[in-house]
C-alpha cells in the first residue's frame, strides 16, 4: 500500500517493486469502482462481496502486505534507518486515522476501525524483529498467522478493544476489515522471500532487467511510488464520478427490484417480496426517494419518510399473502 520502509535512494531502489505496487492499486481501483456501481445500484447488490470479486479482493489484499514485507527487508535489511520509519510510519497512522474518522461520520454502522492502512502500520512495527531472524523462520511465521485463526478464535476476543487481532467469534460489520490474523501472514512471507532472495542475489539481478523509462510501466511504477496519495484519493474520484453519472443516468429500477428480491427472498417467501419490492420502489420513486435510499441503509440513520414507505410496504405484501 505504501513505500513506508523502501530505499530513498534512487539507485538502490527496485522499480519493478513500485511496478508491482502500482498493478495492484490498479486492481484495488477496478474492484472499489465495482463496489461504487454496486451501491448506486447499477450492478447486482453485494456482487463485491461473493465468488470471484471476493477472491479478487482478498488477492489483493495480500499482494499489498507481501509487498510491505518485501519492502521491509530491502528498506531495513542490513540497519532500520529509524528516522526515515518513524516519518513514514506517522504518514500511515494518520492516514487511517482519517479513513477511520471520515467513515465513522459517513456510516457508522459500517465504518473502517482496522482497514488495510491501520494493518499495514502495525504489521510494519511488528515485522522488525523477523529482519535479524532466518528467513525459514519467518515463512514458517507467516503459514501460521494463515491458518492459525480458526484454531485461536474465542469468545475471549470479542471486546471491541480486541477485535483488530481477528479472533472473535462474532461477525464484524466494517467495510474494510483487514486484522492481524490473518493478514500479518502476507507481511511474513514477503519477510521470508525477500530473504531468500537477498542471499541468493536475486534483487541486483531484477534491477538489472528493469531500470524504469518504459512508456507503459513508468506510468504504474508511478502510482506504486506514490501508493498513499493514490489511495487516499482514487475512492472519492471514484464515487464521485459515478454519482454524477447517477444524476443524469439513474441505475435502471428493475436493477433495484430484482437486488431486493434477491435480498427478500432469502429469508422470506417470494410471493411476498415481489409484493414488497415493487411496492417499495414505486413509492419511492414517487417521493422522489430513491436516491436517498443507498445513503439511508449505509448510515445506519434510516430517513424517516423511507422508513414510513418501508413500513406501509410491508403491511401491503403481507395483506396480499393473506388475501391468497
Amino acid at each position: 500500500m505504501t513505500d513506508l520502509i523502501a530505499p530513498t535512494r534512487d539507485k538502490q531502489r527496485l522499480v519493478l517493486i513500485d511496478v508491482a505496487r502500482g498493478i495492484a492499486l490498479l486492481a484495488m481501483a477496478v474492484y472499489h469502482f465495482t463496489w461504487d456501481l454496486e451501491f448506486f445500484g447499477y450492478v447486482e447488490r453485494g456482487l463485491t462481496t461473493y465468488g470471484g470479486w471476493k477472491i479478487f479482493a482478498r488477492m489483493i489484499a495480500g499482494s499489498f502486505l507481501f509487498l510491505v514485507g518485501i519492502s521491509l527487508v530491502l528498506g531495513h535489511g542490513n540497519a532500520i534507518r529509524w528516522r526515515s520509519f518513524s516519518i513514514r510510519l506517522a504518514m500511515i497512522v494518520a492516514a487511517a486515522a482519517l479513513i477511520t474518522g471520515l467513515t465513522y461520520y459517513a456510516m457508522p454502522d459500517r465504518f473502517i476501525f482496522f482497514g488495510i492502512l491501520h494493518c499495514i502500520a502495525v504489521s510494519s512495527v511488528l515485522g522488525l524483529p523477523f529482519l535479524r531472524l532466518p528467513a525459514a523462520v519467518s515463512v514458517v511465521a507467516g503459514a501460521a498467522v494463515l491458518f492459525a485463526q480458526p484454531y485461536l478464535a474465542s469468545s475471549t476476543f470479542n471486546s471491541d478493544a480486541l477485535l483488530w487481532l481477528g479472533l472473535s467469534t462474532v461477525p464484524v460489520l466494517s467495510n474494510d476489515y483487514v486484522p492481524i490474523f490473518p493478514w500479518f501472514g502476507p507481511v511474513l512471507l514477503g519477510i521470508g522471500a525477500a530473504k531468500t532472495a537477498q542471499a541468493a542475489g536475486v534483487f541486483p539481478w531484477l534491477a538489472a532487467i528493469y531500470r524504469g523509462g518504459n512508456p507503459l510501466g513508468e506510468p504504474v511504477a508511478f502510482a506504486g511510488r506514490h501508493s498513499l496519495a493514490f489511495y487516499l484519493l482514487h475512492q472519492p474520484i471514484l464515487i464521485g464520478l459515478v454519482y454524477l453519472v447517477s444524476l443524469a443516468y439513474p441505475a435502471p429500477t428493475t436493477n433495484i427490484v430484482g437486488d431486493c428480491n434477491r435480498t427478500c427472498s432469502k429469508d422470506n417467501p417470494v410471493e411476498f417480496c415481489e409484493r414488497f419490492c415493487q411496492c417499495t420502489v414505486d413509492e419511492l420513486i414517487k417521493a422522489n426517494l430513491l436516491d436517498d435510499l443507498p445513503r439511508s441503509q449505509s448510515s445506519g440513520q434510516p430517513n424517516p419518510e423511507i422508513g414510513e414507505i418501508l413500513n406501509a410496504c410491508t403491511a401491503s405484501a403481507m395483506e396480499g399473502n393473506r388475501a391468497e
